[in-house]
């Protein structure tokens, strides 16, 4: 277990506002991009931002925690 442990023990390059920001911002991008595809499918505006907005919301604390657990991973770095 030494080997694995080691991959978890170095503390994180970014403090936890900017990794909070850097999320935020990209999943409005990931938005708007959703957005357009939906309505190009579905040729229906309100079915294209629910579309938007429920798979965002769910991507969005899906991407915080694998940002912050591989901010830990020292593998690579």
């Amino acid at each position: 277990m030494g080997a694995f442990s080691s991959l978890f023990a170095r503390a994180p390059n970014q403090r936890r506002s900017r990794a909070i920001v850097k999320t935020l911002l990209y999943r409005v991008l990931m938005v708007v991009i959703t957005v357009v595809v939906a309505f190009a499918v579905t040729d229906d505006v309100l079915a294209s931002v629910n579309i938007g907005l429920v798979t965002n919301v769910v991507k969005t604390g899906t991407y915080y925690g694998y940002e912050r657990l591989w901010d830990r991973i020292a593998w690579g770095v």
